[in-house]
C-alpha cells in the first residue's frame, strides 16, 4: 500500500485571485491549495494526473492494412475542381 503526503495551503479569495499563478505552481508541485471564503473552506485546487504517452515507433501498423491500388488513380475531373477552387 502506498500513501502519498501533501500539504494542504488555506488562503482566502483575495489571496487566490492576485497570486492565482504561485497557487498553481503549488498545485502541480504536488500541494493542496484550499480556498476559504470568510474562513471557510469552499474549493480545493490540485493538480491533474497527466496520464504519460507510450512512445510510437515508426512501422507499428505495417500488416495490419492496405492501400488499394486505386488510392493512386487521379481523382474524377468534378472533384479535382473542388479541391483547386473552381466550379466543377
Amino acid at each position: 500500500m502506498t500513501y502519498i503526503l501533501t500539504m494542504s495551503e488555506f488562503v482566502n479569495i483575495y489571496e487566490a485571485k492576485s497570486r492565482l499563478s504561485h497557487w498553481l505552481e503549488e498545485a502541480q508541485a504536488g500541494r493542496e491549495v484550499v480556498i476559504c471564503k470568510r474562513n471557510k473552506p469552499v474549493a480545493l485546487l490540485t493538480s491533474i494526473h497527466q496520464p504519460g504517452q507510450a512512445k510510437r515507433h515508426i512501422g507499428m501498423a505495417k500488416g495490419s492494412f492496405s492501400v488499394p491500388s486505386s488510392f493512386f488513380d487521379p481523382l474524377p475531373e468534378d472533384l479535382s475542381a473542388l479541391f483547386e477552387g473552381r466550379e466543377p
